[in-house]
């Protein structure tokens, strides 16, 4: 959802939440935080204003660690796609939990300066229930050494409440990322597609920094989990 709002109607949006919010700059800053974000995160609005949103967020998905600069928020709104919703666990003045996390892109009187505003709910129970609900049901497959019913594989798997989800791969990206996944080289997946070693390196490079991973494996278990290949 995009809105066309001056920037003290951005931060008054904020102050006025009645659940935790922040709004983050285009350089992904904390630009405005209110009340009940300092209770969340026990930090008040003039030490987290200012500081990049990652280092206090820290939040992560079911594979790990998703929030830095190569955050997948951030790069939709600087692409100024849609976002929505989705659960990310986060570092909370009582620990990690889950939360659903709310993104409205917001966009100044100039259009080039936007902000993105989060409104942050907790769903630690409920999520960690789905999770272990998820788990067992896994479970039951492997032991019965049941084969999963068509699109069961994907249920399981995939997270569409991830923000990885928000990440956009070409379908060149996603083509090289499910070879990979296969365990394809580098130099067979350049002579299937009809592409150069050097291009086939160039989509890796852009897939892990899209993705936040460290390794090829890691990029397409999150690519796969977000429902993205």
């Amino acid at each position: 959802m995009g809105l066309h709002m001056r920037h003290s109607k951005i931060m008054e949006l904020v102050a006025n939440t009645a659940d935790p919010s922040f709004a983050v700059d285009r350089s992904g800053c904390i630009a405005a935080w209110n009340s009940a974000a300092e209770a969340m995160f026990a930090l008040s609005a003039r030490a987290a204003i200012g500081r990049q949103c990652n280092e206090i967020v820290q939040g992560a998905d079911e594979r790990g660690p998703v929030c830095s600069a190569n955050c997948p928020t951030q790069q939709a709104v600087r692409k100024r796609h849609p976002i929505g919703n989705f659960d990310l666990q986060v570092q909370t003045a009582n620990g990690m939990q889950w939360c659903n996390v709310s993104v409205l892109i917001a966009a100044g009187e100039n259009s080039t300066t936007r902000h993105s505003i989060h409104i942050v709910r907790q769903i630690d129970v409920r999520k960690r229930l789905e999770m272990l609900m998820l788990e067992l049901l896994a479970r039951d497959f492997v032991a019965t050494n049941t084969e999963l019913p068509a699109g069961q594989a994907t249920i399981l798997t995939a997270s569409t409440r991830s923000p990885s989800r928000k990440t956009h791969l070409s379908a060149r990206e996603c083509e090289v990322l499910k070879l990979l996944g296969k365990g394809v080289t580098t130099t067979a997946v350049g002579e299937q597609l009809h592409i150069s070693r050097t291009t086939v390196n160039n989509h890796v490079q852009h897939i892990l920094r899209k993705l936040d991973s460290h390794t090829r494996l890691e990029a397409f278990h999150r690519a796969e989990r977000a429902g993205l290949i």
